[in-house]
This record gives structure tokens, sequence and C-alpha cells, in this order.
């Protein structure tokens, strides 16, 4: 008889809305309940395909979270599975350490939370030895490789692992548990359930070791649709993953390059067809895109003039294409030289704006005079306020950059409307 298992790990449930300015009420709601609705799915599988263990490999929860709403809503998702029949095996994250939950919830007994010490727990199942082992952080920081702590294979049996790491390292994690992929490979455990990166990789080898990501991202840095992993042991101790999709809502990117479009109307249509293109090829419910327009347009001055108007169109857009939504609207634009008014008139509007990119916001001294500005605002704002100007030195550059390409390009654009205005 196989054995069966769902393995998931960062559901950070009920986290917070970090980097999403939502101007939608609705679409708020939409992300700030998905990671409950993710942990839903999940139990789904497990219950359809009837599995005999969920693995969840650390971060169930996010953070110093206080909420008892989080707690009990977990509980009776555990009650469900603990109906059923199915165990759970978990370990704690990093988040984990630091919530208070992971202290103070009392679950079914058929949830097995395994310790800051390494134990394997053994399971028969028809003809087949199964050992699941399982080590938790017992702080939020874990400096070195957990791997040596793990108690050996069990002779005999199909050895699982699971571990909460950040392996060789990866863009945007701290290290945690630093672990050589090849060392997993070599450990002689059949499986290994990983938790901690959000971007889903089969690391291929020997043995099959999974990270799968987080089963429903939160933000457009977690775009893409979001999975679990369906594994089936077989009764000669084959492995066969089946990838399952679980997220609610789906983070995307979508560029529209409006180089062609001569008019408002054209402008609309295409961000409609990029915005239907993309509502076609995402498999979740909900499609949350950040538009992004890019090229040379006669449009651009008027686009930033009427960005409310545009945001707005887009925003129908996305509700006509069905269950899509605008995060945000992004312009990198610049602006296609117009029909001059005779063949002597030279537009004085492009003219100026030349000579600002070219000798004004070129300028270092200009820059550096911006830059102080912002470092004052950032100054006077509270330490969770700041993150809008990035986390380092190099991300406020950037982010000084931005703005004062933005308030240029802003500036023309009104100076031309003046302009269309009067003549």
């Amino acid at each position: 008889m196989a054995f069966r298992f769902v393995h998931t790990a960062d559901l950070h449930l009920d986290s917070p809305l970090r980097s999403l300015s939502l101007r939608n009420a609705d679409l708020a709601g939409l992300i700030g309940d998905a990671t409950r609705q993710a942990l839903v799915r999940i139990v789904d599988l497990c219950l359809e395909e009837q599995v005999d263990a969920l693995v969840i490999a650390g971060d169930l929860y996010d953070g110093e979270q206080t909420s008892m709403k989080t707690a009990r809503f977990l509980a009776s998702q555990m009650q469900r599975l603990s109906e059923a029949g199915i165990a759970v095996f978990k370990i704690r994250g990093n988040h984990d350490a630091l919530s208070k939950i992971t202290q103070e919830l009392v679950l079914p007994p058929s949830v097995k939370i395994f310790s800051g010490r390494a134990e394997a727990v053994e399971l028969v199942r028809g003809g087949l030895n199964i050992a699941i082992h399982g080590l938790s952080f017992a702080k939020p920081q874990a400096p070195e490789s957990l791997l040596p702590k793990f108690k050996a294979p069990v002779a005999g049996a199909v050895n699982i692992g699971i571990m909460h790491t950040s392996l060789a390292g990866a863009p945007g994690h701290d290290a945690y548990a630093p672990c050589a992929v090849a060392d997993l490979h070599a450990s002689g455990f059949d499986y290994w359930a990983l938790g901690h990166i959000h971007q889903r990789t089969h690391h291929a080898g020997e043995k099959t070791v999974i990270m799968p990501g987080m089963p429903q991202g939160r933000d457009i840095n977690e775009a893409g649709e979001k999975t679990v992993s369906l594994v089936t042991i077989g009764d000669d101790g084959s492995v066969r993953v089946e990838e399952r999709l679980t997220s609610l809502a789906q983070f995307a990117r979508v560029t529209v390059d409006i180089s062609e479009a001569s008019d408002w109307r054209g402008l609309v249509d295409r961000i409609g067809a990029a915005l239907e293109t993309e509502r076609e090829r995402t498999r979740s419910d909900h499609l949350v895109a950040r538009l992004r327009l890019t090229g040379a347009s006669t449009l651009a001055f008027a686009i930033r003039r009427d960005f409310d108007l545009l945001q707005a169109e887009a925003e129908q857009r996305a509700e006509r294409a069905g269950q899509a939504w605008i995060e945000k609207l992004e312009l990198d634009l610049s602006a296609a030289p117009r029909s001059a008014r005779n063949a002597t008139t030279v537009d004085p509007v492009q003219e100026l704006s030349a000579l600002m990119r070219e000798d004004v916001t070129a300028s270092e001294a200009f820059r550096q005079e911006v830059r102080d500005m912002v470092q004052g605002l950032l100054d006077d704002l509270p330490p969770e306020s700041r993150r809008f100007a990035g986390q380092d030195e190099a991300a406020l550059d950037a982010f000084v950059d931005e703005i004062i390409r933005d308030g240029s390009e802003d500036l023309m654009a009104r100076l031309s409307a003046a302009t269309d205005e009067t003549s």
C-alpha cells in the first residue's frame, strides 16, 4: 500500500499586507484573506486525495502574532484532518519561533509538532515502513546547518526529512540553517520536505529534494501561481511528486508597449487586451496585475496629466476580463515628438524637457539636494513607515532617481497641457 502526503510550507497565516497600496477595499479583503483560503484548499486536497499525512515545513504563522482568531481558524482546519484520520507533521520555522500562538495553541493529538531536538516518528502503512524526521527552530535565528543534528536514517524504512533552511542562500532571504543540496542528496533520506524559500524548486539529484514555495503569494514580489506537492511513496520505495495549485489570487507583472497607440481609446484597448491575455493564462481564481506602460508615445504627457482617469479605465478593463484586479499602475514612458504646428515651429515643452533631462536632473548637485530632502523626511518618520524608500542605500538611491524622473515627467505633462489649451 502506498504512503501519500501533501507537502507545503511558508503559509504565513494572516500576514499583514506589506507593500500593497490598495485603493480598492474589495481587493484588500481578497488578499488579506488569501492565506487562510490557501490553507482551506490544502486541507480540501488532503481530504479529496485521502492522503495519509500533511507535512508543513515551517512558517505556518507570520512572526509575533497574538490573534486568537488565527489560532481558532487553524485549529478548525486541523480538526477537519483529524476527523478524517489524516496525521499532520509540522516543524517550526524562523517566523513560528517568534509567534506566541506556537506556545499557546492546543491542536488535536493527530498533529505532531517536532521540537528543537531531532526526532524520528516511525509508521507502518501496509507493508511499507516510513520514518518521518523533523527538527524545529528553537529560536528565530539558526546560523548553522541543522543537518548534522538529524537522526540517522532508519534502516529498512523510507526516510522523510522535514527542514526549514535557506540552503545555499537566496535573494531576499536571510541565511537560516544553511545547507548544501548535495549534502541532502547524500544524507540517505529518500525525500526532503523543505521550507523557507518562497519560490518552488525541485533540486534534481539521487534523492527527491523539494522546496515547495509558498501556497499563496502576498504581494508582487511573490508573483506567479503557487502550489503544494502531492507525494506518493510506492510499495517499492519509489517517489512520485505532483504539483497541485493552491493560490486563490495570483500576482503578475503585465507590461504593455503603447508606442503604437495613437489616441486614448487605442491606449485603453491595448491595456484591455494585455489584461485579457494574462487572465487567460492565469490558473488561479483571481489575477492581481501590476501594469507597466512602456514605450515612446505622443500620449505620454496626457497619461501623466490624467493618471487617475487612466487608472480608472484600467480597473474597468480588468473587471471586464473577469476576476482581475489592478494592484498598481507604473509608467516607463518617453514622449514621442509631436507634430509641429508648422515646419519652423519648435515645441517649447520638448525643448525644456531636453534641457531638464540633460542639464538639470543630470546634475549631481541637484540629485544630492533631492536625496537630502528625502533623507530628512525619512528621519522624521517612525521606522515602520520608511520602507517605501527601500531597505538600504542602493534602494534609496534608486528611489531618488525614480522621483526625479517621475517628477520631471509630471511637470512636463502639466506644461504640455497648458500649452495645448492656449494654442
